[in-house]
C-alpha cells in the first residue's frame, strides 16, 4: 500500500525560499553588529582631563621670565691735565699755510691751455653741381687721351674680350683725382689698366657749387674695342 502525502504538506517546494530568507536576516544581523560602536564616556573624559593637564603645566614653564644679564661695567675715565708754561715747545704744532702761494699755483694750472685733438671732417662730395668738373681741353681731349694712354691687355686680346669699363673717381677742389675704383669690369685685366690710365691723368677744372670750388663724384665710361 503506497503511502499518499498532501501537496500543501510537502515543505521541499519551499526549501530554497527559507534558505534565501535566513541568509538575508544573518546578512543583516552581521551589517548591524559591524557598525555598532560602544565608547567608553569614563575613558574619554579621563583622557580629556589628561591632556588639559599637560597642557596648563607646559603653559605655567613657559611662562616664567628669565632675569636681563646685569650691563657691563664701564671704566672710569681719568683725565690728567698737563701744565705746560709759555715757553715750552710743543712739537705737535700746526703750521700755518701761506694761501697766497696756494692760490697762484691754482692761477698757474688754470692758465695752461688744454690742446683738445680737432677732428677733421671730410667735406661733402657731390654729384651733381652747377659747373661740372672738366677735363683739360674738354672731352674730345679726355677721349683722345684714353685712346693714347691705353694699352690692351694681352689676356683680353687672346680672349676676345670687348665691352666697356666703368670708372668712378672723386675731382678734388684743386682738380686732382683721388679714390679711383671700379664700378663694372668686362675681366682680362680691363679694369686694372682703366684706373691706371684714371691715376695717371692730368689735373682737371674742379666744379664749382654758388661759385666756389668743391668736391665732385665724376664717372668715366672706358671703352675696349679690338680692330
Amino acid at each position: 500500500m503506497e503511502v499518499k502525502k498532501s501537496p500543501k504538506a510537502d515543505l521541499e517546494k519551499k526549501k530554497g525560499l527559507y534558505l534565501e530568507i535566513g541568509l538575508v536576516v544573518i546578512l543583516a544581523l552581521s551589517i548591524f553588529a559591524l557598525n555598532f560602536k560602544n565608547y567608553d564616556n569614563d575613558k574619554v573624559e579621563i583622557s580629556q582631563r589628561t591632556v588639559l593637564d599637560e597642557m596648563e603645566e607646559t603653559v605655567i614653564q613657559t611662562a616664567e621670565d628669565t632675569p636681563p644679564p646685569p650691563p657691563p661695567e664701564t671704566p672710569e675715565v681719568t683725565t690728567e691735565l698737563t701744565i705746560v708754561e709759555d715757553d715750552a715747545v710743543i712739537e705737535n704744532e700746526l703750521g700755518i699755510i701761506d694761501m697766497s702761494e696756494k692760490n697762484a699755483v691754482n692761477e698757474e694750472v688754470v692758465q695752461v691751455v688744454v690742446e683738445e685733438e680737432v677732428e677733421e671732417v671730410e667735406e661733402e662730395i657731390f654729384t651733381v653741381v652747377e659747373n661740372d668738373p672738366e677735363f683739360p681741353g674738354g672731352m674730345e681731349a679726355l677721349y683722345k687721351y684714353l685712346q693714347t694712354s691705353i694699352k690692351y691687355p694681352t689676356i683680353a686680346k687672346e680672349n676676345n674680350i670687348t665691352g666697356r669699363v666703368y670708372v668712378t673717381f672723386v675731382v678734388e677742389k684743386d682738380g686732382s683725382i683721388a679714390n679711383p675704383r671700379i664700378l663694372r669690369d668686362i675681366g682680362g685685366g680691363c679694369g686694372q689698366e682703366a684706373i691706371r690710365v684714371v691715376k695717371a691723368m692730368p689735373k682737371w677744372k674742379p666744379g664749382k657749387q654758388r661759385g666756389k670750388a668743391v668736391r665732385v663724384q665724376f664717372n668715366l665710361p672706358v671703352s675696349f674695342n679690338l680692330q
